[in-house]
């Protein structure tokens, strides 16, 4: 039965059938054209798919196809996690829900203890009752079914204890494979319950060799990082093609802004005051892109392994390039007197900032030069002499005060959480671990990069060709109602009724700005935000306030942007190498792909920036520390190092022999006899006990004697608590919500 309000719309139980039933991933496109909706139904439709998804009915993968809450598709692939008697239990490979995966009993067909544990199945599913049942129809090969972890040795066995500190369970190794202990080894799972045992299956070496810890994430997330000859052997040869007939750019002082440590060298950018009388106090600008399309073609060995990687990785001590080196880092490199083929965006700017008009062309540049951040910006600051100071850079700055009252008027979300940045020696060994600092010459090149990507995003628009979107949507309900409960705890009401907008969060960040908790709070708006991801359907960036926006500054290390490319040279006739038919097809799956790819990195890069800070802080172990609690559980709360981050845990068997409440709504422990309270953003020196680089996990206690005071109802200081290391015993208040 449809909808009673829109006539035209299915109903909730129809599309849940639908969902389903469906043999294709199926998108909000996918159910208006089932139902044959169209205009205002729609609209309607996006509406509707909200509420279910805020009522638990379904839920969606970043590439926007929908499936019921806690459902599995028809058909996927599983991942044999243990064997219980006859029974094979399997979770699906891919799971995007914050919700635990489902466990599928495996029906095999006259093949009995044919499957072990870490075996990868592609089966069709169905539900049975309360559960799920999975009929494998093939066996696939075991992939990345590997478990990285340490040798240690115990009487007369060997043990393997995993790097992931999620995982708890050690396993006995069947093979040493010739590794020693105190060796960081792959191994492989072998058996079945009760005697699952690890093989190894090779030898990584140290550990605690800081150049280890970002091999550590390789393996476990993954990543692609050795490059196939193919490819290797593909870039030479493309490094030699000749430029070709390109608009001639370099006569014009093009720089390059970029880290004193960067890698690569995707954009540069030039500007001048616009000398048209109809433009006047505007400028022209250009922001010239490495032209990594032409020489990266569709369905080429480089194509093939830029799309299997997604994006460049990068950790302290090395890059995993999207691009073999020779492109990466030479001939699609923008660098210092030296021709370079670039895509450029030539961009018409008025005095308020708006972007007029916009021109993409092939060209030749000549970079004037590589500048890192901090002599741009003291260059501008007349604290140190450039020669390109008045020619390039003072242009570039007075450009952008008209980008930058642009954004002012935009109110896109200002989040100024400092980045972790770990400074290595040329050993590899640890100088410093601290927060990078953020400049103008920073801020500048953001801008300038942001109105080139909304350039590219409105020329390809123009021309009703394929976009690969870089979305953000607005946050969902149930992590507003989050936030607004957590607002409350400090007196800031937050009306749920109103047009939610990035300014609306500036706002509780503005009404904090000397509150000793605004760095949490900044950190819980954060979190309320949806993660953005790549798709060629526009919902808008919410973030940056924008209505359209696509990724095109950074082809070098982001499949994304080479796809902006492609489509940019297919649509507008500049030459080879412009989109396919088969790539317009499958813009969808490309868009889900590529946003895994990027959860991957982030995860692998913030872990190993963890593992750095385990490093450093190893040698401050049974020192008291600044500290501040980022959360609070039953079983003790987390507590991250002021100016180095990294959370380590306080156990509550630490906290004394007293009974102690875990208060959920206010995140907080408190004492029953002493009224001690511990809470989020509570700041207080804790002595380190434990840091573990392997893992990247620290531990922490309260410090005997020292000079924290623990926050009482009454407000009064007491005594720290002398007798730790006893058991608590733990009350929830209020419940789980």
């Amino acid at each position: 039965m449809a909808n009673p309000q829109h006539p035209g719309l299915p109903s909730r139980q129809q599309i849940l059938e639908f969902i389903t039933s469906s043999e294709q991933p199926a998108g909000k496109r996918e159910i208006a054209k089932a139902f044959g909706l169209h205009g205002a139904d729609k609209i309607a439709l996006k509406a509707l798919l909200k509420d279910m998804g805020d009522e638990g009915l379904i839920d969606s993968a970043p590439g926007r196809a929908f499936h019921k809450m806690g459902g599995i598709p028809k058909v996927t692939v599983l991942r044999v996690i243990d064997i219980d008697g006859d029974q094979v239990i399997a979770t699906p490979e891919r799971w995007e829900s914050d919700a635990p995966p489902p466990k599928l009993r495996v029906r095999e067909k006259g093949k009995r203890s044919a499957l072990g544990v870490g075996d990868r199945i592609l089966a069709r599913t169905e539900e049975a009752g309360r559960g799920w049942i999975a009929h494998p129809m093939k066996k696939l090969a075991r992939g990345e079914e590997l478990v990285l972890g340490v040798v240690h040795e115990e009487g007369d066995r060997h043990w393997l204890k995993p790097v992931d500190k999620r995982e708890r369970r050690e396993l006995m190794i069947s093979d040493l494979g010739g590794a020693a202990v105190g060796d960081l080894v792959l191994a492989e799972k072998t058996g079945r319950l009760p005697r699952i045992t690890a093989r190894v299956t090779e030898r990584l070496g140290d550990p605690f060799a800081p150049r280890s810890f970002s091999l550590i994430a390789i393996h476990k997330f993954g990543i692609p990082d050795v490059m196939p000859e193919a490819a290797i052997e593909e870039a030479e040869r493309v490094a030699e093609k000749a430029l070709g007939e390109r608009e001639d750019l370099t006569h014009l002082p093009i720089v390059a802004i970029d880290p004193a440590d960067a890698r690569d060298h995707d954009d540069a950018v030039w500007a001048t005051p616009d000398d048209d009388p109809k433009n006047a106090g505007g400028f022209k600008a250009i922001v010239a892109i490495a032209d990594v399309s032409f020489y990266v073609r569709p369905g080429s060995a480089l194509d093939r392994e830029a799309r299997k990687r997604g994006n460049s990785v990068y950790f302290p001590d090395r890059v995993v390039p999207m691009l073999p080196e020779k492109l990466s880092a030479d001939i699609c490199s923008l660098k210092e007197g030296a021709d370079r083929a670039a895509l450029a965006c030539h961009l018409t700017i008025d005095k308020a900032g708006k972007l007029l008009n916009w021109r993409f062309a092939r060209a030749r540049v000549r970079i004037a030069a590589n500048i890192a951040y901090e002599d741009a910006q003291a260059a501008i600051d007349g604290t140190l002499d450039h020669s390109l100071t008045e020619e390039a850079l003072k242009p570039l700055w007075a450009c952008w005060g008209a980008l930058k009252a642009a954004r002012d008027a935009r109110q896109p979300l200002d989040l100024d959480l400092p980045e972790r940045r770990v400074v290595l020696d040329e050993k590899g060994r640890i100088m410093s671990v601290a927060a990078r600092e953020r400049l103008d010459a920073h801020r500048l090149i953001e801008d300038y990069m942001i109105a080139a990507n909304v350039a590219a995003a409105k020329a390809l628009e123009a021309k009703k060709a394929p976009v690969m979107y870089r979305d953000h949507e607005v946050p969902s309900r149930e992590k507003l109602v989050a936030l607004k409960d957590y607002l409350e705890t400090f007196g800031i009401s937050f009306a749920l009724g109103q047009v939610i907008k990035p300014a609306t969060f500036n706002h509780f960040i503005e009404l904090v700005k000397d509150h000793d908790n605004r760095q949490e709070i900044m950190e819980m708006v954060l979190r309320s935000q949806t993660q953005a991801y790549y798709a060629p359907t526009n919902t808008g960036h919410f973030g940056l306030s924008l209505g359209s926006y696509a990724h095109f500054t950074s082809p070098i290390r982001r499949y994304a942007d080479l796809l902006v490319h492609r489509s940019l040279v297919r649509a507008y006739g500049l030459g080879e190498g412009g989109l396919t038919d088969d790539e317009t097809e499958t813009m969808s799956r490309l868009g889900e792909l590529i946003s895994q790819a990027e959860r991957r990195a982030m995860e692998a890069e913030r872990e190993t920036i963890d593992r750095y800070v385990a490093a450093y802080l190893s040698t401050h172990v049974g020192e008291l520390l600044d500290t501040r609690i980022t959360g609070v559980q039953a079983f003790g709360f987390f507590a991250t190092v002021e100016g180095l981050g990294g959370d380590g845990l306080v156990p509550v068997s630490t906290l004394g022999v007293e009974r102690f409440n875990y208060d959920e709504a206010a995140r907080a422990l408190e004492g029953e006899q002493t009224g001690d309270r511990y809470t989020v953003g509570q700041k207080l020196q804790l002595r380190l006990v434990e840091a573990n680089p392997i893992s990247g996990s620290l531990r922490f206690e309260l410090p005997e004697g020292a000079n924290h005071l623990p926050v009482r109802r009454d407000g009064k200081d007491r005594r720290p608590m002398g007798r730790r290391g006893r058991p608590a015993n733990i009350r929830h208040k209020g419940g789980r919500r």
